[in-house]
């Protein structure tokens, strides 16, 4: 799989939850209750141009020129959200194993960010980490870790304590990644 395609599949998959649930609501806007708040949240938290274009989607539109002005992480996710409802097997898996070496680099890239002060991986992360918690399991219990993770934990035995291996592995990728940005 060639680098742009893994990095869309990444974007797909750390979306996902929001994906499936806006896909659902075009079809059924009562299936999805927490949708309006989930929104509301991102739109709080620097994702106004993701939340207008989705607030269309809901409306109704379907054009691909809903894809300009958007960066590339919100054009996958709305063209994945497009796809979806045309063709629901398109959409990301909700359960998909945590793939470590895939997301590691890009998950401490933004906590160093935000442990240096920067706002927007701040903002960033907290998106992330309430869509983490809404989807359960190593993924709310990741998101339970940023916090300690942007403050400077950084021992392994008290990050990984309750997660699968695959939750472990991501964890140490993490820390083995947050360690080369440290040291520069």
């Amino acid at each position: 799989m060639t680098k742009l395609l893994e990095k869309e599949e990444q974007v797909r998959q750390a979306h996902a939850g929001l994906i499936h649930r806006v896909a659902i609501a075009t079809q059924n806007p009562s299936a999805v209750p927490d949708l309006d708040q989930l929104l509301k949240e991102a739109q709080e938290n620097g994702w106004a141009a993701l939340v207008t274009t989705i607030r269309k989607i809901l409306k109704g539109s379907r054009d691909a020129g809903l894809l300009r002005g958007l960066d590339e992480e919100d054009q996958v996710i709305v063209s994945s959200i497009l796809n979806g409802i045309q063709n629901p097997a398109t959409l990301p898996q909700l359960d998909a194993p945590i793939d470590g070496a895939m997301a590691a680099p890009g998950l401490a890239a933004i906590l160093h960010a935000a442990r240096t002060g920067d706002t927007d991986a701040l903002q960033l992360l907290g998106t992330m980490a309430s869509q983490m918690m809404k989807a359960g399991g190593d993924m709310a219990r990741l998101a339970a870790l940023v916090r300690p993770l942007v403050l400077g934990e950084r021992d392994p035995n008290v990050l990984c304590e309750g997660l699968s291996d695959q939750g472990q592995t991501l964890v140490n990728n993490i820390l083995a990644e947050l360690r080369k940005l440290e040291t520069h």
